[in-house]
């Protein structure tokens, strides 16, 4: 019977840990923010999708004929028309005009995937190259002008 009570007397334990841990994420929000969301803004929503299918090697995930992700494990690279969103928030961005940012995909052979680019990749930015900071990275632009990194550590000779 004695174990029976400690059991019973565990559960309620951990019934009420559980509450109270729960309570305190809801209380505290996530005190950093967190970047989970890339969104490229184009006029052509089809052929950047196709264009990242092929370099990313998957499929999107559609959401109407406007909207398209790729969810690449850490997180998303969305695509969304310009026309739907000047229609949600006018005047918010320029499709095709980014000259600032840089979307930075980790994979594991940049030679290979630089070989293997060739015929999807009409502007190379950069060959393949070791840089100062450790990484050999890629650079080269999608079919809006989106500049592009692939890259992987630098391996040590």
């Amino acid at each position: 019977m004695n174990g029976l009570k400690s059991l019973i007397c565990l559960i309620v334990l951990g019934v009420v840990a559980l509450v109270v841990c729960l309570r305190l994420v809801a209380n505290n929000p996530q005190p950093n923010p967190i970047l989970i969301n890339t969104c490229l803004i184009t006029t052509n929503v089809s052929r950047l999708v196709n264009f990242y299918e092929n370099v990313l090697g998957m499929k999107a995930q559609w959401s109407g004929k406007q909207y398209a992700e790729f969810h690449t494990g850490v997180g998303v690279l969305a695509i969304f028309s310009a026309e739907a969103q000047e229609k949600y928030i006018p005047g918010s961005s320029e499709a095709a005009s980014n000259r600032s940012a840089i979307l930075q995909f980790k994979v594991a052979d940049v030679d290979h995937e630089y070989v293997r680019l060739q015929p999807m990749v009409t502007i190379w930015v950069k060959k393949p190259a070791t840089q100062p900071w450790g990484t050999r990275s890629v650079y080269f632009r999608d079919p809006d002008g989106n500049l592009v990194d692939f890259y992987m550590p630098a391996k040590i000779d």
